[in-house]
C-alpha cells in the first residue's frame, strides 16, 4: 500500500477493558462517518485494510474492534501492528478503560459472564478483569488515545470520542482540559495533573455556592486573588515549554486534568483558562467538565 493513499485514510483500532464501553465507542464512531468492524481475527486485518482503502467502494475512516473474545490469537495484533508500520498504513489506537468495581458493577447489573471467565475457571468478576488488564498491558502503553468511562455518562463519553476524531487526529496533538473533583478521584487518563485546591473555595461564600466555574461570579471571585494570577501564568508557561516538546516526540494527545475538591468552581475556572490559551496559541485543545454536574 503506497504512502500516497495511506495518508487520505485513517484507521482506527478500538481496545480495552471488557464492560468499558468498546460497543458505546464504536457506536460514536458510526455517528461521524467510521466504517466499523467488530473483533477481526488481526491476522486478516491487512488484507482487509487493502481492500477497504483501494476498493471502488473505498472508506477513508475504518475502525476496527480488536479485544480478549478472540483469545490466543489477540496476542497477534502486535505483529500486524508492526506490519502495518511497515506499509505505511496510518493508525491509532483508542484503548477504552474504566475502574474494576466500575466495570464490576456493570457485570453485575447485566449478569452477563466475563469473557475470561471460563478460560480462568474463575467465578470471580475482579480476578478476570485483573487478568484481562495483564494481557491487555502492552496495547494501554501502545494506545494513542485512552478514554475512561468510569465517571462519565453516555454522552459525555460520546462526545468525547465525537471531539477526538471528528478533527484529523493524526495531523497534531490533541489537548484535552478536564476539570475535576478530588474526591471523586483522579481522571485515569491524565498525563499531567495539577491541584487549585491551594486556592480560596467559592463554596464557602453562600451567593457563589450552588454555581459553577462557568459563570462570571465564581471566575471573577477565584481569578480575583494575586496567587491564582500568579498560578495561572505559570500553569501557561509551563504548557507553552511542554506542547512543542510533546509534538516533537510524537505524542497524539495531551490530557491536562485540573482538579479541586468538588470538581466545579476552581478547577472549572482553570480548565476553561487553559483551554482558552491554548487555542489562542494555536493548539488542537477542547475542555471537558468531569464533576460539574455531581
Amino acid at each position: 500500500m503506497g504512502k500516497k493513499s495511506a495518508d487520505k485514510t485513517e484507521l482506527v483500532i478500538v481496545t480495552g477493558l471488557s464492560g468499558a464501553g468498546k460497543s458505546r465507542a464504536v457506536d460514536a464512531l458510526e455517528d461521524i462517518g467510521f466504517f466499523c468492524v467488530d473483533n477481526m481475527p488481526p491476522k486478516l486485518i491487512p488484507t482487509f485494510v487493502k481492500l477497504i482503502f483501494n476498493s471502488n467502494e473505498k472508506r477513508d475512516r475504518v475502525a476496527i474492534v480488536a479485544d480478549i473474545r478472540l483469545g490466543d490469537s489477540f496476542s497477534d495484533l502486535f505483529g500486524v501492528l508492526d506490519e502495518l508500520k511497515e506499509e505505511k498504513v496510518n493508525y491509532k489506537i483508542l484503548f477504552i478503560d474504566a475502574d474494576n468495581d466500575v466495570i464490576m458493577r456493570r457485570y453485575q447489573e447485566t449478569r452477563r459472564k466475563h469473557p475470561l471467565a471460563d478460560e480462568f475457571n474463575t467465578p470471580s468478576i475482579l480476578e478476570a478483569i485483573q487478568k484481562e488488564r495483564e494481557i491487555l498491558l502492552p496495547a494501554r502503553l501502545q494506545a494513542d488515545y485512552i478514554v475512561d468511562t468510569s465517571n462519565v455518562t453516555s454522552s459525555q463519553f460520546k462526545e468525547r470520542i465525537a471531539k477526538l476524531f471528528l478533527d484529523n487526529a493524526s495531523s497534531s496533538l490533541k489537548v484535552y482540559s478536564i476539570s475535576f473533583g478530588f474526591k471523586f478521584g483522579i481522571p485515569k487518563e491524565a498525563d499531567l495533573v495539577f491541584d487549585v485546591r491551594c486556592l480560596p473555595n467559592p463554596f464557602y461564600i453562600p451567593e457563589l455556592k450552588e454555581h459553577t466555574g462557568l459563570e462570571a461570579p465564581v471566575r471573577d471571585f477565584v481569578m480575583k486573588f494575586d496567587q491564582a494570577k500568579a498560578l495561572e501564568q505559570k500553569l501557561f508557561d509551563l504548557l507553552d515549554f511542554l506542547l512543542p516538546l510533546y509534538r516533537t516526540e510524537g505524542k497524539s494527545q495531551l490530557t491536562i486534568a485540573v482538579g479541586c475538591t468538588g470538581g466545579k468552581h476552581r478547577s472549572v475556572v482553570f480548565a476553561e483558562a487553559i483551554n482558552k490559551h491554548l487555542l489562542e496559541n494555536g493548539a488542537n485543545s477542547s475542555v471537558f467538565h468531569r464533576d460539574i454536574k455531581r
